[in-house]
């Protein structure tokens, strides 16, 4: 499944968000996902917990940050949640990030190579990240992806 086709079933493309508190920008990008049965209610909070004990190693100096939790903490089905906000925060003391892209996987190695894989190669273009950024509406989103 492509980010673009994982994002567009779950109906998890959330843009503009006005928020600073990083806890609460993952519930939200979480919520599309808990909706469509995805992840369980759990899993947002794993990922908080996980940033509480490791750091927000998920956050990248272009402004991205792919926050995830292991398969066990509650992945029903692989997915994609993508939230763009209108400022960029910071999660628990990293660099400050705008693009956020919660992913959930049901095995370990998917969770590893086949998720991050696929976000950092759609990603690893600047062009990409400046259109996504000034993107007015989900339909815009889906074209750029």
């Amino acid at each position: 499944m492509s980010i673009k086709q994982g994002l567009q079933e779950a109906g998890a493309i959330q843009i503009g968000v006005r928020e600073n508190d990083w806890r609460q920008v993952i519930a939200l990008a979480a919520q599309p996902l808990i909706r469509g049965g995805y992840v369980k209610a759990s899993y947002p909070e794993a990922v908080i917990a996980n940033t509480l004990t490791h750091g927000a190693y998920y956050v990248f100096e272009e402004g991205i940050a792919i926050p995830h939790a292991r398969p066990e903490s509650g992945v029903v089905k692989d997915c994609f949640s993508l939230l763009l906000l209108a400022e960029p925060i910071s999660f628990e003391g990293s660099d400050k990030a705008d693009i956020v892209i919660m992913f959930g996987a049901r095995d370990s190695n998917a969770h590893i190579e086949e998720g991050i894989r696929a976000i950092v190669s759609l990603l690893d273009n600047e062009t990409t990240l400046a259109r996504l950024r000034q993107a007015n509406s989900v339909a815009e989103v889906i074209d750029i992806l």
